[in-house]
């Protein structure tokens, strides 16, 4: 399995080349700076390997949501590189990726993940991690002010990623002790949206490049009258 993986969901940007079990990353904060840098990450990453990007079996990216712009870069990115490689492409969650990326880091099994959506809303996702260790969604995700997210019953749920800075009082009040802990600082990463991928992959969940498209939550950018 040979699959090429990419984020600039966030201020983030981010490239992951996963080669069977093994995965190598290039990570950089870097705002305003994707559309610059993620394809020479992309680049370095093939060229380490000795692959060209026509040996892929699939590309994937971080389909959002987050910001919009960083979503459509990632977005337009892989699907010339796909369509031009004739390789097909799965797009992962971004929520499900940084669900995927705790996992990996702390072995934390239930998340709520929180992104900053601005205009007072946040982008909502609850995971679960399956048997195979995998964040699998357990809710619909979407868009919503903070004082009105739900999650699955039960205690022992992590909150990650910013929303939780940015409405943690809102958050911890709608949600109570069912919340243990939190890490605001968590980001998305290209590696985990390459293990969320294969899997998917494998499932036969991938689509033509000419049908990758960014998943924004919502249609609008600012507040309207």
């Amino acid at each position: 399995m040979k699959l090429l993986a990419i984020d600039t969901s966030s201020e983030t940007c981010s490239a992951a080349l996963l080669i069977d079990t093994c995965i190598e990353q290039r990570l950089e904060h870097a705002p305003r700076r994707h559309g610059e840098l993620i394809l020479p990450m992309m680049q370095d990453l093939l060229e380490q390997a000795g692959l060209a990007i026509t040996d892929l079996d699939a590309m994937a990216f971080g389909c959002g949501p987050g910001s919009f712009t960083g979503v459509r870069i990632a977005t337009s990115v892989i699907q010339g590189a796909a369509f031009g490689a004739e390789v097909p492409v799965v797009p992962v969650s971004t929520l499900a990726a940084m669900a995927q990326g705790h996992y990996r880091r702390t072995g934390e099994k239930r998340l709520l993940v929180a992104l900053d959506a601005r205009m007072d809303e946040v982008y909502w996702g609850c995971f679960e991690i399956d048997p195979h260790g995998l964040a699998e969604p357990c809710c619909d995700e979407r868009v919503c002010p903070p004082e009105t997210v739900s999650a699955p019953p039960g205690a022992g749920w992590f909150g990650v990623g910013p929303g939780w800075s940015a409405y943690r009082a809102a958050l911890i009040e709608r949600l109570g002790e069912s919340v243990t802990e939190t890490d605001p600082e968590a980001i998305c990463e290209a590696r985990d949206i390459a293990t969320l991928a294969a899997a998917a992959y494998a499932a036969g969940q991938q689509i033509p490049a000419d049908q990758a498209m960014p998943v924004y939550l919502r249609d609008r950018v600012t507040r309207t009258a």
